[in-house]
């Protein structure tokens, strides 16, 4: 008999989102149990890597104002935007800053007191909330210390989450311990998948390596929609080798791109912003740099350019970019005070996700999903830095609150589980996974997987390669690598590692798909054979539901309210 746990509300990963929709639904009603399941511990979840801001308009009397962000936002979005979702967005976000300082976030401080906030790019005015250089770090402390407040609040940690149950209505989920290997369900009349994104499908990622699509698939394998899984944000300055982050917020304090010839060669393609244009405007500009053979070689083989902050000084360096600091010199013997580091456009972030809608909510009652995870088209095809963070706050407080409302309305109705849905599971896990009998090793097929998509589907994109990749992920998916060699039931990473390598195939799957079925360029989203955006035929989201012989596309219309489509320029 497999053993069961009942909360009132289920909340699925436990980042910026989780934890803030964790607090909200506590606090909406405190007779409600909330369960809080997490892949890792709570403080490794991924949000604390997280460096440059969270946007938000505070200073409207000194010239931002919200309607500017919103503009920011949909013009960075290259229109693909939701327009209502990006208007709740800025509408949110000032209120969420100020709630986080109630809490005990130590913002950076402008000399007057007030909240500190830097430019960023894509945006009209300087609207980056930050603290140092570890906003992630700081807001994800202060939101864990705010949950343990609360006596409703209970933290599963080291749970894999393996599979959605579902009648009509989301029913609650299947899980192992990591810590012992039992696979357990969890019931609850409400839930949020707030699992963050699918990055460790590209080899050269700023991700944890934990920042796997499981949320994203388990939704996927439940009958919902991904929706808009093209679009993947590659972020100008990852380090070499490495791929970890450089802050954007180093060009938002007055750092520089530099060729080769030593030129700030952005002055050529965004001479309005420079380094500071949207990030897909910057990643691709760089690319044709080194395509066009102004990049530097770097000792791995690879090619790259530089961010220079020498002329920054050595005591501003130290005051807002520490944490910056150390990762260079750690992770690449640079001392950014004295010499420019070596970067290269990297994975960085999804725009695409779980279909929502502007409430979060999915298309299974009972079921919402927030940060990364969820796509309610905050972003279109293209996020602005520090929106990502603030998405995060703002719907993991609107979902907290809409599950604890949906669950206190149905706290007296029992939850009567499929006993033949749990039983699939346990055979698809056990029988198809753990004790399958491949010969084919497969962290060779995540490797290769993973190389794939940074050869095929990087910043320029054409059909040749990505019909090339579809095809070697579909025979990846297909070899017989459906093994766990160790056999033991507490702490089997190997375990872990094919339970994560079989959700990022499925994944990458619908990456590829939907890149092949948009013929346009558009944000992220950049063709070399189809250079130019069509809103003829392609101003619309894509969606991908599952079937077994791979995603079935379809498309859902783009919601304007206020602004017409106009050819972007920076």
């Amino acid at each position: 008999m497999v053993d069961t746990i009942s909360h009132d509300v289920l909340i699925i990963g436990s980042g910026l989102a989780g934890l803030r929709a964790a607090i909200a639904a506590a606090a909406t009603d405190k007779n409600l149990s909330i369960g809080v399941i997490s892949k890792v511990q709570v403080m490794r979840s991924h949000s604390v890597s997280a460096e440059g801001g969270t946007a938000a308009v505070l200073y409207e009397e000194e010239g931002d104002n919200q309607e500017s962000h919103v503009y920011d936002t949909i013009k960075g979005s290259d229109f693909l935007a939701d327009q209502d979702v990006a208007e709740r967005l800025v509408r949110n976000m000032p209120f969420e800053i100020y709630q986080l300082d109630h809490w005990g976030m130590p913002w950076s401080r402008r000399k007057d007191g007030r909240i500190a906030q830097r430019k960023f790019g894509g945006y009209s005015f300087p609207r980056a909330t930050f603290a140092q250089d570890k906003v992630g770090f700081y807001e994800m402390q202060t939101l864990y210390d705010t949950c343990l407040k609360h006596g409703n609040i209970h933290f599963y940690n080291e749970w894999f989450c393996t599979s959605i149950l579902r009648d009509s209505a989301f029913q609650g989920i299947t899980a192992i311990e990591i810590k012992t290997g039992n696979f357990t369900v969890f019931k609850a009349p409400a839930g949020i998948i707030c699992t963050g994104g699918a990055g460790r499908i590209y080899s050269f990622s700023t991700y944890a390596f934990s920042s796997t699509p499981d949320g994203i698939d388990m939704a996927f394998r439940a009958g919902l929609a991904m929706k808009d899984m093209e679009f993947v944000q590659f972020h100008p300055t990852g380090i070499m080798p490495s791929g970890i982050l450089i802050t954007e917020g180093a060009r938002g304090e007055g750092g520089y791109l530099i060729n080769n010839k030593g030129e700030r060669f952005m002055s050529k393609y965004a001479p309005g912003k420079m380094e500071l244009a949207p990030r897909d405007v910057v990643s691709r500009s760089m690319i044709r740099e080194i395509q066009e053979g102004r990049g530097f070689k770097h000792e791995t083989g690879f090619d790259c350019l530089k961010l220079d902050l020498t002329h920054l000084g050595d005591e501003r360096i130290k005051e807002v970019l520490a944490g910056i600091r150390e990762i260079g010199i750690k992770f690449s013997g640079v001392d950014i005070i004295d010499e420019p580091i070596e970067v290269r456009p990297v994975c960085h972030y999804m725009m695409g996700g779980i279909h929502a809608n502007i409430d979060g909510a999915t298309e299974l009652p009972g079921l919402w999903t927030a940060g990364e995870a969820a796509c309610n088209s905050t972003h279109g095809a293209n996020r602005l830095g520090a929106n990502s963070t603030s998405e995060c706050i703002v719907w993991g407080r609107i979902t907290g609150e809409l599950a604890a409302q949906y669950a206190s309305a149905r706290k007296s109705k029992p939850i009567e589980i499929s006993q033949v849905q749990v039983a699939d599971e346990e055979k698809r896990i056990y029988d198809g996974l753990f004790r399958g009998s491949g010969g084919v090793n497969p962290y060779q097929v995540r490797k290769e997987l993973t190389d794939t998509m940074d050869e095929k589907a990087y910043v320029f994109r054409n059909e040749e390669g990505l019909a090339s990749a579809l095809k070697k992920v579909r025979e990846l998916k297909a070899a017989m690598w459906k093994h766990v060699d160790d056999k033991a039931k507490e702490y089997n990473t190997n375990f872990v590692n094919v339970m994560e390598t079989d959700s990022m195939l499925r994944t990458a799957e619908v990456v590829l798909v939907g890149a092949l079925n948009r013929r346009e360029s558009r944000g992220a989203h950049s063709r070399t054979d189809y250079p130019n955006r069509d809103d003829t035929n392609f101003l619309s989201h894509t969606l991908a539901y599952h079937t077994p012989d791979g995603p079935r596309m379809a498309w859902h219309p783009v919601t304007f309210t206020r602004y017409a489509p106009v050819e972007r320029k920076y």
